[in-house]
Formats: structure tokens, sequence, C-alpha cells
């Protein structure tokens, strides 16, 4: 079993929005699309709720998406401190 419990989508959404991505209108669809430009390449995040609870594989699909670390999205959807055992 991994240390790195499984995330919902609402700390999905809550790392995506601290992280600078803003949602994408959505088109039909159950997937959000999430963007951020930096210097001049945008990063285009996948999320589909109706899947979470997210698995580390889809965790770690979404993290390179993003262009950013597994931890990432952990450390900035953390706002409660529930994880602190990671950071150890």
């Amino acid at each position: 079993m991994s240390r790195w419990p499984p995330l919902d989508c609402s700390d999905v959404k809550k790392a995506l929005k601290s992280l600078d991505f803003e949602p994408r209108p959505q088109k039909g669809t159950s997937h959000e699309q999430w963007v951020k430009r930096v210097d001049g390449k945008l990063y285009k995040v996948t999320v589909d709720c109706p899947k979470a609870p997210f698995s580390l594989t889809l965790v770690d699909s979404m993290a390179a998406q993003a262009g950013i670390s597994r931890r990432a999205p952990y450390q900035a959807a953390d706002k409660k401190k529930k994880w602190t055992w990671l950071w150890r």
C-alpha cells in the first residue's frame, strides 16, 4: 500500500486553483480542463470527477500534465494539514 492517499475531486480542484490554474468552460462532458500558461508553454490538466477518488496513477498523470511533482498537489490542497505526515 502506498503512503500517498487517494485525492478526491475537491482536493484536486483546490490544488490546481492554488497553483494558478484556471478552469476552461465545459462542453458537454464530465472532463474538466484546467489550464495555465508559463513562459509561453501551455499546461493543460484533465480532471474527471466521476473517477474520484483518484488513484496514485491518476494523481501522477495529472501532476505530469501540470508539469509538477507528485507532492505538489498534496501540499497545495493541504490547507487543513491533514497530510502533514507526508512531509516528514
